[in-house]
């Protein structure tokens, strides 16, 4: 015994982690009923002029008929797809109600269009292909990805983008033919490599499935991988993506170190504010993500220089044995140290980075699970959604089992990523390895984390008095979807290893 402990301090020290207990894959998240449910965001941004793009997001046996009242006009919505369409000339806010029906039941919700100078009014959700498919991403790749979120469900939920991150465009110097092409045309205009041989013709793909299309690029001359990208000619490329169809762009820093300083404020917020300048002029929303890694704490001025979203600390993928380490550091410390729930909330969020579920790239040519065991999946996607920040599978969505596909589509966990306030939760408790987190929500309830650091099953209480709440309180299990009763001052859960318990309460007398 003596010896056993020895040997663990020892690789404590040396920074090894150590093998949980393995831990059987369990299915907390009721399936979907047969009955129509609306799921996703209540509400969404456009600009005036705009096209205007977004799938009503429900379950429920399909065929089903989507119908929205009081549209505003521009707009229409196909009755077999959901998919609404057309373009808003006027700004402000448009209620109008959603309407899904099939042969079992109706179901109905209000729905907020609002015109003006804001996107991303909820954390974008959707995919990217970075954390499995690295650099041999091609056009096929991109296609069966949105096929998958349809195929899947995902789209029923509210997912929508799909996102190309580093390799779409030439790789200088090459010895693959297929990368090693002509970075421009004559005019100065980017190209893609052989990989992605018709870009208008995979957007037109990727909408024709009622989604949405991303693309990556870095500001300086090349991307992190070698490519080309887009600096002194930030002009020419906006307008190229534009053309192309995309709807969201990741702006990586990587290259830009040899042109300005990271540790100079101005230097870090310059070509995010040129590039934001230039999507702004654009008859076409694109979502803008800074992807600087928490440099300069972005988190202060992200939404000031135009960005919808900003990387709040490095590649939690970045070492795949790592990806545990990471998940608690740059999800729990930096979050709580700097404040991060100050300085988020419609229009700009706080992006930790990728859920990274399912199969993923482990750098060394395989695509293998995920390392973190299936407590930490569940504590990495409810504090995703406590925090309000962008729900991005990075995983190989052609892929997902029944368990991985439970973990992305329990629409109460997702209900609170989306909520309308916008308002970010926070740790409000921390007894060692037990901390307590609440987001508030537009409905006057409280979302209540309770998080287990540790490598043993733990009781972790959430007091009345952390949460600044009063009276009794109903609360209900958002994993299992189920009401656990009353309670008045405190609640008690035993929550395994690295595991949670993700609740929902409401005053009793509210509701």
């Amino acid at each position: 015994m003596k010896k056993r402990i020895i040997i663990l301090s020892i690789m404590i020290l040396a920074g090894i982690p150590l093998a949980f207990p393995q831990e059987t894959k369990i299915i907390l998240t009721p399936k979907p009923k047969p009955e129509p449910r609306i799921n996703g965001t209540k509400i969404f941004g456009v600009r005036p002029g705009s096209p205007f793009s977004f799938s009503i997001a429900a379950t429920g046996i399909k065929p089903m008929k989507y119908e929205v009242q009081n549209l505003p006009r521009g707009l229409k919505c196909d009755p077999e797809t959901g998919q609404i369409s057309g373009s808003l000339d006027r700004p402000g806010d448009y209620i109008t109600t959603f309407r899904v029906t099939n042969k079992l039941g109706s179901a109905q919700r209000e729905f907020k269009i609002v015109c003006g100078d804001n996107l991303a009014l909820t954390p974008h959700m959707g995919w990217n292909s970075w954390y499995v498919w690295e650099n041999h991403v091609t056009d096929k790749i991109m296609r069966e990805a949105a096929d998958a979120m349809v195929s899947s469900g995902m789209i029923d939920h509210g997912y929508m983008y799909i996102n190309i991150d580093d390799c779409w465009s030439a790789r200088p110097g090459s010895k693959d033919s297929t990368l090693n092409v002509d970075p421009r045309d004559k005019n100065g205009m980017i190209n893609s490599n052989k990989r992605f041989p018709d870009m208008n013709a995979l957007t037109d793909y990727i909408h024709s499935k009622g989604l949405k299309a991303g693309i990556y690029t870095s500001p300086g001359p090349l991307t992190c991988a070698g490519h080309t990208a887009i600096y002194g000619h930030e002009e020419n490329d906006v307008t190229r993506f534009v053309e192309w169809g995309y709807d969201f762009l990741k702006y990586d820093w990587c290259s830009y170190d040899n042109i300005g300083r990271n540790d100079n404020l101005q230097d870090l917020q310059k070509p995010y504010i040129l590039i934001s300048r230039i999507l702004k002029k654009q008859k076409r929303d694109i979502v803008l993500n800074l992807c600087q890694y928490g440099m300069g704490s972005v988190w202060k001025w992200g939404k000031e220089v135009g960005g919808q979203s900003w990387r709040t600390a490095g590649d939690l993928g970045g070492s795949f044995e790592g990806i545990a380490t990471a998940l608690f550091r740059d999800g729990f410390d930096v979050y709580s140290s700097d404040s991060l729930h100050l300085y988020a909330g419609p229009g700009g969020w706080n992006d930790p980075d990728y859920l990274l579920l399912g199969y993923l790239s482990n750098w060394k040519g395989q695509t293998v699970p995920t390392p973190l065991t299936p407590n930490e999946q569940y504590t990495q996607v409810s504090l995703w959604s406590l925090v309000a920040a962008p729900l991005i599978l990075s995983g190989d969505i052609t892929r997902l089992d029944d368990f991985t596909l439970s973990l992305l589509t329990n629409d109460e966990i997702i209900e609170v990523d989306q909520d309308a306030l916008g308002k970010p939760g926070y740790r409000v408790s921390k007894v060692g390895d037990a901390e307590v987190w609440i987001r508030q929500m537009e409905d006057g309830s409280h979302a209540v984390g309770l998080f287990n650091r540790s490598r043993n099953e733990i009781a972790i209480t959430a007091s009345w008095k952390d949460l600044d709440i009063s009276g009794k309180q109903k609360v209900r299990d958002l994993w299992r979807q189920k009401e656990l009763g009353e309670f008045k001052d405190k609640f008690t859960s035993i929550v395994p290893a690295h595991g949670v318990v993700m609740l929902r309460m409401w005053s009793s007398v509210e509701k």
